[in-house]
């Protein structure tokens, strides 16, 4: 489609999704959501994807909502727009759909993000961001609520900065996002590849049921009982060391070689 919003590529075991709307820097139209949404669709089932990276094009990695968009709406009386952007097959469905993807996310934030962009960034499960850069959670200055991306938001956030940064709108750069935990690393833009790069070639050694354990893990384990959750390691690391990949895995360690599973990247 050359008309479409986001693009995939898929290189080497790696599906990139891009952004592509320049023209309202990346916001979230109801026409971008839903093609980010079936691109996400696309590169999980594709079982040549390993690592999905989501970045943009431009200076902004996602405005937030498209809020021409919603104006539009607002003055012709269509509460509709507002339920397609967000609800069950909108915003709400990609994040939920990129926390729990069985295959690793990587946010490449090339440029600033605001409201519904942090969502997006919070959702992955790794994100690198750029020196100089700044992000803001700007909802309640627009008589707004950041109310999807909350979900997405406080697993990195925590309450407390999520209270302050929910309530404030205040502006802050990639470096407090990396010290709050909102990013994983910052980087000069030259060196953005490079460093997204390295993660994908790390995760690219990993099995892939293994990677989509570990992300289970994460998410079920910190709200389990105590005795249920070493009951259900306990289970899950027996059932691993048990599988093909597990047995795969410490022969690959004994005869000193690569496991069958690693991708070489870049390449």
């Amino acid at each position: 489609m050359t008309d479409e919003l986001v693009h995939l590529d898929i290189h080497r075991g790696v599906g990139t999704i891009t952004l592509d709307s320049p023209s309202n820097r990346n916001a979230l139209s109801v026409r971008l959501v839903s093609d980010l949404a079936r691109q996400l669709d696309a590169a999980l089932a594709d079982d040549a994807v390993r690592v999905i990276v989501l970045t943009g094009t431009g200076p902004v990695f996602c405005s937030g909502a498209d809020l021409k968009e919603q104006r539009a709406a607002n003055e012709s009386g269509d509460p509709s727009v507002a339920q397609a952007l967000l609800g069950r097959n909108g915003l709400a469905k990609i994040l939920q759909t990129i926390m729990e993807s069985p295959k690793p996310v990587v946010a490449k934030a090339q440029g600033t993000a605001r409201a519904g962009g942090l969502g997006l960034v919070a959702a992955s499960d790794i994100a690198v961001g750029v020196e100089g850069t700044t992000f803001a959670l700007t909802e309640a200055r627009l008589g707004l609520a950041p109310g999807v991306i909350s979900v997405a938001l406080f697993p990195r956030l925590g309450v407390m900065k999520a209270r302050e940064l929910f309530q404030t709108g205040d502006t802050f750069d990639a470096a407090e996002a990396a010290r709050i935990g909102l990013l994983n690393a910052v980087v000069p833009a030259d060196q953005l590849d490079a460093k997204v790069d390295a993660y994908i070639a790390s995760l690219l050694k990993a099995a892939p049921r293994a990677l989509a354990a570990g992300k289970e893990i994460v998410w079920r384990v910190p709200s389990m009982p105590l005795g249920e959750a070493f009951d259900w390691m306990a289970q899950l690391s027996a059932e691993f060391f048990n599988s093909a990949d597990g047995r795969e895995g410490m022969t690959s360690f004994a005869e000193k070689r690569q496991p069958g599973w690693v991708i070489e990247y870049p390449g």
